[in-house]
């Protein structure tokens, strides 16, 4: 999911790191100091519409390379959220670094996550504008709910429980749903999903040429 335009400095913010408060928290998260940018996959390829599959190898090199590679070209392309199936990796897993709107910053990856299903009665659906990295340049009100709990597992295998509220609720949703083989396009109705798809034709090179820019500047 791309990043809200208004929000203000996340060193700003007090920070929740795999749900858990920390006293002080790099503006660029460590695993973005490790990785290498991967190629974002577009609307339209096969890999972003279909279920993605199970993680079952626990604590692997490769595991926590994939995360490092992702927080680092989530970083670059000034996202939210980051699903594995965008960098073309079929596995149930994303990353976030993302606000609510209670000035709180999270940070972190869930593997194999689960959404909870909530009470109709304790809930509210909030139309929002939303954008994906993989319809670059597209902005659209998309309904969510105002809060979200995901369960999964940490790159180890222990069991973590997410919860967000406001604006990292809706990154919580819209990176699950990606690993269910839907973008956020999926949710709007036909007219607005060609609104979105010519709003992407018209700044789809800007968006890149930004990104392109963010990576000279790390040295990637």
């Amino acid at each position: 999911m791309s990043a809200r335009h208004d929000r203000p400095d996340l060193a700003d913010r007090r920070v929740r790191v795999q749900g858990q408060p920390v006293d002080s928290y790099p503006l660029l998260p460590p695993e973005a100091e490790r990785g290498s940018v991967r190629r974002i996959t577009e609307v339209g390829e096969e890999v972003l519409h279909r279920p993605c599959r199970e993680v079952t190898e626990f604590g692997t090199p490769a595991l926590s390379a994939l995360i490092d590679d992702m927080f680092v070209t989530m970083h670059v392309a000034d996202g939210a959220g980051l699903a594995a199936n965008q960098v073309g990796i079929d596995l149930r897993l994303f990353v976030y670094d993302c606000p609510d709107d209670d000035g709180i910053r999270h940070v972190g990856h869930i593997v194999n996550p689960v959404l909870d299903a909530l009470d109709p009665a304790g809930r509210r659906l909030i139309d929002e504008g939303e954008g994906c990295l993989s319809v670059p340049g597209a902005v659209m009100a998309v309904p969510r709910t105002d809060r979200a709990v995901v369960r999964g597992f940490d790159k180890d295998g222990n069991p973590l429980v997410i919860e967000g509220t406001g604006y990292f609720a809706r990154c919580l949703q819209h990176e699950t749903d990606h690993l269910l083989g839907h973008v956020y396009l999926d949710r709007l109705a036909k007219r607005d999903r060609k609104d979105a798809l010519r709003q992407m034709a018209d700044r789809r090179e800007q968006v890149f040429a930004r990104r392109a820019g963010k990576a000279a500047v790390l040295g990637r």
